[in-house]
């Protein structure tokens, strides 16, 4: 008896004491219904890694990048080893720029060859290529996300 109540306090306490339990995933809702299992990437670590070194992306998965503030961000694409299509999207959730099939680097890609992308954005959105057209994507389109389960204690300053 002992035991089970003790298992029972430390996960307690693990999720509501100790951390925030929040998620590493968030369901992302396109324009057109389409949900996405986005992994989050909230520190500079995650950030930086992103999508780095994956050989496949499902139609279904993606990565959201947060940050604090609306401000320009540019993505660097080494080792980003499948084209992908990324939505920098504003505070209140909408398009602000949207780029599509950016292209994957290869181990052996020189460096000043390797695909920049930017856009002002709080969040930017990287899906598998294709993903815009097939989804209707546009530069006002609304993104949807419950942005209420995101640690915002883990994002850069």
């Amino acid at each position: 008896m002992f035991k089970s109540y003790f298992l029972y306090f430390t996960l307690f306490a693990l999720c509501f004491g100790f951390t925030a339990c929040k998620p590493k995933a968030l369901a992302v809702i396109l324009p057109d219904g389409f949900k996405v299992n986005a992994e989050l990437a909230l520190t500079k670590a995650e950030a930086e890694k992103g999508l780095m070194n994956r050989e496949t992306l499902p139609e279904d998965s993606g990565m959201l990048f947060v940050f604090n503030n609306e401000t320009l961000h540019y993505f660097w694409m080494k080792n980003t080893f499948v084209n992908l299509d990324m939505l920098f999207i504003a505070k209140d959730k909408t398009v602000n720029q949207a780029w599509e099939n950016v292209p994957r680097s290869y181990v052996y890609t020189p460096d000043n060859q390797i695909a920049i992308r930017g856009g002002m954005a709080k969040y930017v959105l990287e899906l598998p290529a294709k993903s815009i057209t097939k989804h209707k994507i546009r530069v006002g389109s609304k993104i949807n996300f419950d942005d209420n389960k995101i640690d915002y204690s883990l994002v850069e300053k």
